[in-house]
């Protein structure tokens, strides 16, 4: 978990069409790259969506407070291609109360229970506050594990297979790979202060579940619905 800072990314694919417009008006560089990620916010340009629809069909539906996230609409304004691992440092119903809590500051994507079930609270369309680094929050999708760090036997079957099923549902959707490059822990979030998911938390058999998942879907990307 964690709030966004003031890392900025290069100019975006949509500079071309945008960027223009805003030199004229006077704008800054960073004013200019913000508009061009905007584009869809424009009259007649915004996709059609359903606020709160599942992207993992295996979900059940547990909104953050929108003071947690902002809308995007990735991946057209920003690509994503990392999955986070977190651990709450408490109970699944904890990280749902502190995700609804205007004044938290952060939330991520997904919460995935000890017995493997998971709650979306956040779409992937839209940029969690849950890496502590702007850059990261706006590539990434973001799980949190009911658990402690330093309780192994918070980390059962059934959460390690629950969650190997939503990360290579999300890397099929995104078209990310499986590798520890892509799919990584918060303690390995550049400028982080966090340590999950710990020294507990076994990436051999996460990372070998998630790619017996992947296995299993279609290969390449869905239609965007």
């Amino acid at each position: 978990m964690g709030s966004e800072n003031a890392r900025k990314r290069g100019v975006g694919r949509r500079a071309v069409l945008l960027g223009g417009g805003a030199a004229v008006l006077g704008t800054a560089v960073l004013a200019r790259e913000e508009l061009a990620r905007a584009w869809w916010r424009l009259p007649g340009m915004e996709k059609p969506r359903t606020d709160g629809a599942l992207d993992h069909a295996a979900a059940e539906w547990a909104a953050a407070h929108q003071a947690n996230w902002r809308r995007a609409d990735r991946p057209d304004d920003y690509t994503v291609d990392r999955v986070v691992i977190h651990v709450v440092q408490g109970s699944y119903a904890t990280a749902l109360k502190v995700f609804r809590n205007p004044l938290h500051g952060a939330a991520t994507h997904y919460v995935v229970r000890k017995d493997g079930h998971v709650a979306q609270m956040i779409r992937e369309l839209d940029v969690a506050f849950h890496a502590g680094n702007r850059d990261m929050n706006e590539r990434s999708v973001g799980i949190e594990h009911e658990g402690f760090v330093d309780r192994p036997q918070d980390f059962t079957p059934e959460m390690y297979a629950g969650s190997a099923r939503l990360t290579a549902d999300i890397c099929r959707r995104h078209g990310i790979p499986v590798d520890r490059e892509h799919i990584i822990g918060h303690v390995e979030v550049e400028g982080t202060d966090h340590t999950d998911p710990g020294p507990h938390w076994d990436w051999d058999r996460y990372m070998e579940l998630v790619r017996r998942e992947r296995a299993k879907l279609p290969a390449g990307r869905p239609d965007r619905a």
